[in-house]
């Protein structure tokens, strides 16, 4: 079960390089769910048959009720767990309003928590679940407090749901990206001047092509991270271990 926004890119990608491990379950935006099951501009080639999905809000818990009630009717179970979706605005903390608040902590945390927890149910014993937090919450950015704030307390939920569900032989473990190739860079709200002064404070001097993240995801939820439990993966390009 791929939970994701309405980055269309983002889900494609995530899809493609989890569908080889199970069947696909996927919620997001209305715009990630139509090019998903092949019914949007940029389809998944033979993802029609292969991805399912539910149209949801993920900061609500009714919603997500739904969704995976569909999931159950449609494959019974589950195998993997990935809740990838998440937001991210830019603002100085004198600046935020409490609908800035909720919306953050609302899409950030709350809907990463009650999408595991109403997922749970269905994920098999020994099953993986993938939690997408942010490498931002490894260093103080000025201008990022809530979404390292939130994106801290979903990391923090990963490390407590491994020992939680240690008993089911569950794993779970989170992934912090560090900046992605994403319509966020490319759009209005990070101009090219900005962009190219992040790239310029990592290692690898380039923004990370979204497969890299689903590379991570997609080692994190297999059996070849088998002893990986309650972890963290950075995938950054060396942006905080490396002074640049």
């Amino acid at each position: 079960m791929v939970v994701c926004g309405r980055d269309e890119r983002r889900l494609d990608t995530a899809v493609a390089h989890l569908r080889e491990r199970a069947q696909d379950a996927v919620t997001g935006g209305e715009a990630a769910v139509a090019d998903a099951t092949g019914t949007g501009p940029g389809a998944a080639g033979d993802a029609a048959d292969r991805v399912f999905g539910v149209r949801a809000d993920t900061a609500s818990v009714a919603d997500l009720d739904a969704a995976v009630e569909a999931v159950r009717d449609r494959f019974g179970h589950l195998d993997i767990i990935f809740a990838n979706a998440g937001r991210y605005a830019a603002a100085p903390f004198e600046e935020i309003t409490e609908a800035d608040f909720d919306q953050a902590v609302g899409v950030n945390f709350k809907g990463v928590f009650f999408t595991v927890q109403r997922a749970l149910p269905l994920l098999r014993d020994g099953g993986a679940v993938v939690i997408n937090a942010s490498s931002l919450v490894q260093r103080g950015q000025a201008d990022a407090t809530l979404h390292s704030a939130t994106k801290a307390a979903a990391l923090n939920l990963a490390r407590t749901l491994a020992a939680a569900l240690a008993g089911r032989r569950v794993r779970v473990n989170s992934v912090s990206p560090g900046y992605v190739e994403t319509p966020m860079f490319a759009g209005s709200e990070i101009d090219v001047a900005e962009a190219e002064k992040l790239k310029a404070q990592t290692a690898a001097g380039r923004f990370a092509r979204p497969e890299e993240i689903a590379d991570a995801v997609a080692f994190l939820a297999s059996g070849e991270a088998s002893y990986v439990n309650g972890q963290d993966l950075v995938v950054d390009g060396g942006l905080h271990g490396c002074a640049m």
